[in-house]
């Protein structure tokens, strides 16, 4: 688990960089929430389903999703397994059961109620995890997801990250509830608050509420209070409207070196390990980075593939139009 979150740290920082060279359109890290992310992820089983608001992208290459396909998709380029199509981190694939997240806050949440009702009906052995802010509790996809939730015991985990800011707007100004978990209570089972920046105690509780899930005794919401160190994103200036001196206060809980003490206390740490696991993460980046730019765009005939089993007739045209070389000469 430190291992991933370290990965997941050090790739941000990477991300960042090339947005800002201009080399990808747009990029959220989840600089600070990396023990939320990683704990809980850890939790699941390779039959899980996950429906991932903006910051669990980790979780999908937790799973196995190759690193190079990953980064293909931030480039939209021929190698990205969506085509070029979707949003710039909008993650998917059906091979590590992880599903896109929607840029309309808590649209995952009935979804993944319904994914995990679809289970139940068919008996399958599987939990669904749905991410989401503390945000998206204000939303009314949140109280649908809930109640159905609720009523019909499906087998899914709400996993909130109270990140304490929906871009710019504080979680106070979201809820007069002492605590996002307690709202769980209103829809009849049980809601629970974590350290979020405490990848043992996440993955614990993450644990307990999935288990519980699995043997059919319902949902569970989690809280993990913790703090979004960084912007919302790479289009966003935090400083703009939050006072960054209790971001600096925030840092000092930072999950990576908060675990790493607790690593080294146990003996299972040292800096020559760190030395090297800092140097084998940088060249795993590199590597899969440098072949993602090596790609080419994607064929121009798959603006024409995967909506209909045989293309109608002005689609035809249009295919042969787009394909016929451009024979036409410059003006003088």
């Amino acid at each position: 688990m430190y291992r991933w979150m370290v990965f997941v740290r050090q790739l941000d920082e990477r991300m960042l960089t090339l947005q800002r060279q201009g080399r990808i359109g747009f990029y959220a890290a989840c600089t600070g929430q990396e023990a939320a992310v990683i704990g809980s992820a850890y939790a699941l089983r390779e039959q899980d389903w996950i429906f991932p608001a903006l910051r669990e992208a980790a979780a999908m290459l937790l799973r196995g999703f190759p690193l190079r396909t990953f980064l293909c998709q931030l480039f939209g380029n021929s190698q990205d397994v969506l085509k070029g199509r979707q949003m710039p981190c909008h993650y998917s694939d059906r091979s590590v059961r992880y599903v896109s997240w929607s840029s309309c806050i808590a649209n995952q949440l009935p979804q993944a109620v319904g994914a995990a009702w679809a289970a139940k009906i068919r008996g399958d052995d599987a939990v669904v995890m749905a991410y989401l802010g503390d945000g998206a509790t204000s939303e009314g996809d949140f109280h649908v997801a809930m109640n159905f939730a609720g009523v019909f015991q499906a087998p899914v985990v709400f996993f909130c990250q109270n990140n304490q800011w929906a871009i710019s707007v504080p979680v106070s100004q979201q809820t007069a509830s002492a605590t996002l978990a307690v709202k769980a209570r209103a829809y009849g089972f049980e809601g629970v608050r974590v350290d979020g920046n405490d990848i043992l105690e996440v993955y614990g509780a993450t644990g307990r509420a999935v288990a519980k899930a699995r043997s059919g005794s319902g949902p569970s919401l989690i809280e993990a209070l913790t703090y979004r160190m960084g912007a919302h994103s790479s289009s966003d200036d935090p400083s703009r409207y939050r006072d960054e001196s209790i971001t600096e206060a925030w840092k000092e809980k930072d999950p990576i070196p908060r675990f790493r003490r607790y690593l080294e206390k146990e003996g299972l740490w040292d800096p020559a390990w760190e030395e090297r696991l800092q140097r084998e993460i940088k060249e795993q980046i590199s590597d899969a980075l440098a072949y993602a730019e090596q790609q080419p765009p994607p064929d121009r005939r798959a603006l024409f593939e995967d909506v209909f089993a045989e293309l109608p007739w002005h689609l035809r045209e249009q295919l042969e139009q787009l394909l016929e070389p451009d024979t036409a000469k410059p003006k003088n």
